[in-house]
């Protein structure tokens, strides 16, 4: 099955590749790609095709995790599209959209074959005051660039760390969101009847810190994961107020639901989980000087450890960004961002170690530095962007190298380098699933 459809969507690459190449030179398609073409044009608004396949090979001992020969090997189709139901009498009014987005991914490392819904939503717009969104879609929010404070809703780590698209670090979640639209504040409510975790490294793909065992772990990690069970008292809500003033956006934010990362551990061995959080935040965007400026702030509260007494459960905290990006002449892009996470209650976490525990930092700091520079008609990009931690001494950085050949054919080139003086620090521990990648995208 796996080989077969790795084949299948091989095929389908190089179709696509010479597809415009032989109607080029012969000046003429085929009737029956003139027909799909007609089809495709008749039936579908708003349409996005891409067949993707992604190679990644590990730089370090990788012999814990499943497979050690490589870190990535997959292909992917995946389609878009949007269809106007106006022609339905008693939608026409409300403006209807269905919008759909599914993948279909061949993963050899996993060697599984899997379709996953990204969205499928039913958009409306009553009136001018409000719009409703119901179904699968992506949420996202805040004003950082890879760093969420006060945007709780699901990543997909594994994918940011194996060299996929960036657009797969935001996972899809069924939810129902409401944005109210008035002179003085806008509002996005969002309500998500179940929970969805983060998809983080378990050590069968990703090596990671297991603090039960205070090493290094794999693919015998053996972690048990406790979520909440899906019913309505565990479900989510999120708020987002916001409005310019002058040249300025000012945002507030509310979350009350769980961790997204397992943060909180059980009495029973090896067993985590994610627990409950509130979270309240604000932001301010926009220019400043010759580029644009954003800073962000969020208090998490930790619902079930508020005193900071118990070991086993995540503190709550404040964090805190500031960033400034400004472009340059000849294509080039530059950024910085300085992150802060301040731990509540700090005494009583210290007092309440245990003698194997590692003692974190009360403020862990975080540097981002960003560089973009394109070629070539804008057609090639080299982009660089680091993380650097001066409290946990660590580093991540991913480079990158892309060419458009053409309008439908590109093909990048890239890294996820770690370092870390320690292994229980957040990026030290991945350290030895440094990797290097490549990927290819035909789109129509």
């Amino acid at each position: 099955m796996i080989k077969t459809s790795a084949v299948g969507i091989a095929v389908i690459f190089i179709i696509f590749f010479f597809y415009q190449k032989i109607c080029n030179a012969e000046e003429k398609c085929s009737n029956f790609f003139s027909g799909i073409d007609d089809f495709y044009n008749d039936y579908f608004d708003d349409s996005r095709f891409f067949a993707e396949g992604l190679y990644g090979i590990p730089v370090r001992d990788y012999e814990k995790t499943e497979k050690d020969e490589y870190i990535a090997f997959e292909g992917r189709i995946h389609f878009e599209t949007t269809h106007y139901l106006d022609y339905i009498d008693f939608l026409a009014g409300f403006g209807p959209e269905i919008i759909y987005s599914g993948d279909l991914l061949v993963d050899i490392y996993e060697e599984a074959l899997r379709y996953e819904t990204r969205e499928l939503s039913l958009f409306l717009r009553p009136n001018s005051l409000f719009d409703i969104k119901i179904g699968r879609q992506i949420l996202t929010w805040g004003t950082g660039d890879y760093l969420f404070i006060n945007d709780m809703f699901a990543k997909d780590y594994i994918s940011f760390f194996i060299g996929r698209n960036d657009e797969y670090l935001k996972k899809p979640q069924d939810s129902l969101r409401v944005t109210f639209f008035n002179d003085i504040v806008n509002i996005d409510a969002v309500f998500l009847p179940w929970f969805f975790k983060n998809t983080t490294p378990t050590g069968d793909r990703i090596l990671f810190f297991n603090g039960f065992k205070g090493k290094i772990a794999g693919e015998k990690s053996n972690w048990r994961y406790h979520e909440p069970k899906k019913q309505f008292s565990n479900s989510e809500q999120a708020v987002r107020m916001y409005r310019n003033i002058g040249r300025y956006e000012v945002a507030g934010y509310f979350f009350n639901g769980f961790l997204k990362n397992p943060r909180g551990f059980k009495n029973i061995p090896d067993t985590v989980y994610y627990p409950p959080v509130t979270v309240y935040g604000a932001s301010v965007r926009g220019p400043f000087y010759n580029g644009i400026a954003n800073t962000e702030i969020g208090y998490l509260d930790s619902r079930n450890d508020r005193n900071g007494n118990d070991p086993l459960i995540e503190n709550s905290m404040i964090k805190y960004l500031l960033g400034y990006s400004q472009g340059f002449q000849n294509d080039l892009t530059m950024g910085v961002q300085y992150y802060i996470e301040q731990m509540m209650r700090y005494h009583s976490y210290k007092r309440n170690l245990m003698n194997k525990d590692f003692k974190r930092d009360p403020f862990r700091q975080l540097l981002t530095y960003s560089i973009r520079k394109e070629f070539f008609r804008q057609t090639g990009y080299i982009n660089i962007f680091v993380f650097y931690s001066p409290t946990d001494n660590d580093v991540y950085c991913r480079p990158s190298v892309g060419y458009d050949i053409n309008d439908s054919l590109t093909v990048m080139v890239g890294g996820n380098l770690f370092w870390g003086e320690k292994d229980f620090t957040e990026f030290g521990q991945y350290e030895k699933n440094t990797n290097i990648y490549i990927r290819v995208r035909y789109s129509l």
